[in-house]
C-alpha cells in the first residue's frame, strides 16, 4: 500500500526544462513500506523497450537539483531515467523526516530497480544506477547486493560511513574521538525524545561565506545557498537532524565492493576535497576482484566537488552515455 504523497505539479527544478524529453512524476515503494517520489524523463523519439537508469544524490539534496539534471540529460541521450528523493527527504515518504540510513537508502536504489524492472517501457535486462556524492557510496553498496544492476556510475562520491566515523580527511579516526562523538549524539537522542522533536544540524553556511573557512565549505554554500538553492533541499535549509546520520558510524557501506561483478565507472574532480573517497573506494573495489576489466576511475581535470553537480562543461556526459550503452547491452 503506497502512501498518498502530495507532489507538486509545477516545474520547480534548478535547471531549465528540455523539450526533447517527456517528464512526469511517479511514485514507487521500497521494501520497508516507504513510498518514494521521483521524476521520470523519457526520450520523445524512442523505439522499443529502453535502457533505464535510476539516479539519486547528492547527500542532502533533492531530485530537483543535480540528480534531475543528470536524469534529463541522459534521457536526451536515449535512456529512460528516474531521479528520486531518498526515504525521509524531499517529496518522498517516511518518518521521522531528515534522517539517513545505510540500509534503507541502499534499499531505495533497489526499490527503484524493482520499479524499472516491471515498467512496460523498460528492458528489464538493461538497468543501471547512478549515485552523486553520498549516494555514490549507496550506489556501490546496491551494486554489490543487486545482481539486476548491470552498470553503475558514481559522481564526486562520498563514503558516508567513513566520513561519519572518521571525520573529514580521517582526522578523527581515533577511538577517543569517535567515543566523544557518539556520546554527544546519544545525549541529543535523549533531548530529542524529551522534547518530542528532532534538533536540526543546520545546512550550508549562508552567503556570503566568511573568507576564513575551507574552500569546500564555500563550494557547498555557493551551490546549495546560491545557484542550486531549493526549498526542499536539506543542505539549502536547516540540514539533517543532528542524529540523522549516526548509524553510518559503525555500519561500513563498502565492505563487499570488491565482489561487484558488474561494470562501474567512478568519476571525480581533480581538485575536489573529496577525491580521496573515490581513489580509495576504487582501489578497494578492484583489490582481489576477479572482475576488474569493466571498472574505471575517471578524474576530471581542474574540477572541484560541486562542478560535477551542475557544470555542464565538466560533467563527462558523453563518457557516461558511452559507458551505459556498452555495458547495458552485455
Amino acid at each position: 500500500m503506497e502512501e498518498d504523497l502530495h507532489l507538486t505539479t509545477k516545474w520547480d527544478k534548478t535547471f531549465p526544462k528540455s523539450e526533447e524529453v517527456e517528464h512526469k512524476k511517479i511514485t514507487f515503494h521500497n521494501r520497508y513500506g516507504i513510498t518514494l517520489a521521483a521524476d521520470m524523463y523519457i526520450p520523445k523519439n524512442r523505439n522499443g523497450k529502453l535502457k533505464a537508469i535510476a539516479i539519486s544524490g547528492p547527500f542532502g539534496a533533492v531530485k530537483e537539483q543535480a540528480s534531475g539534471l543528470y536524469a534529463q540529460e541522459l534521457a536526451k541521450r536515449g535512456f529512460l531515467t528516474i531521479a528520486f528523493d531518498p526515504s525521509f527527504t524531499g517529496e518522498s515518504g517516511g518518518y521521522p523526516r531528515n534522517v539517513a540510513s545505510p540500509d534503507i537508502n541502499t534499499e531505495d536504489f533497489q526499490a527503484a530497480v524493482d520499479y524499472l524492472s516491471t515498467n512496460d517501457l523498460v528492458d528489464s535486462e538493461k538497468i543501471g544506477i547512478l549515485g552523486i556524492c553520498g549516494w555514490g557510496g549507496m550506489a556501490l553498496n546496491a551494486a554489490a547486493l543487486d545482481t539486476r544492476v548491470k552498470a553503475t556510475v558514481t559522481s564526486t562520491m562520498y563514503d558516508m560511513s567513513r566520513v561519519n566515523a572518521n571525520g573529514y580527511f580521517d582526522e578523527g579516526d581515533k577511538e577517543e574521538v569517535r567515543y566523544e562523538n557518539k556520546k554527544n549524539l546519544n545525549h541529543q537522542r535523549t533531548l530529542d525524545y524529551q522534547n518530542k522533536t528532532y534538533a536540526r544540524a543546520g545546512g550550508c553556511l549562508p552567503l556570503p561565506v566568511p573568507d576564513d573557512v575551507p574552500f569546500y565549505v564555500k563550494d557547498y554554500s555557493n551551490y546549495y545557498k546560491g545557484r542550486g538553492y531549493h526549498q526542499r533541499s536539506l543542505n539549502s535549509n536547516e540540514g539533517w537532524n543532528v542524529t540523522g546520520c549516526m548509524s553510518f558510524i559503525n555500519q561500513p557501506l563498502l565492505k563487499y565492493s570488491n565482489e561487484i561483478r558488474s561494470a562501474v565507472l567512478m568519476i571525480h574532480g581533480e581538485k575536489a576535497h573529496s577525491l580521496y573517497f573515490s581513489k580509495d573506494a576504487y582501489a578497494n573495489m578492484i583489490k582481489n576482484n576477479k572482475y576488474i576489466d569493466n571498472k574505471k576511475l575517471m578524474i576530471i581535470p581542474d574540477a572541484v566537488h560541486t562542478d560535477l553537480y551542475d557544470n555542464m562543461d565538466k560533467i563527462p556526459f558523453t563518457e557516461i552515455e558511452n559507458f551505459y550503452n556498452k555495458y547495458l547491452e552485455m
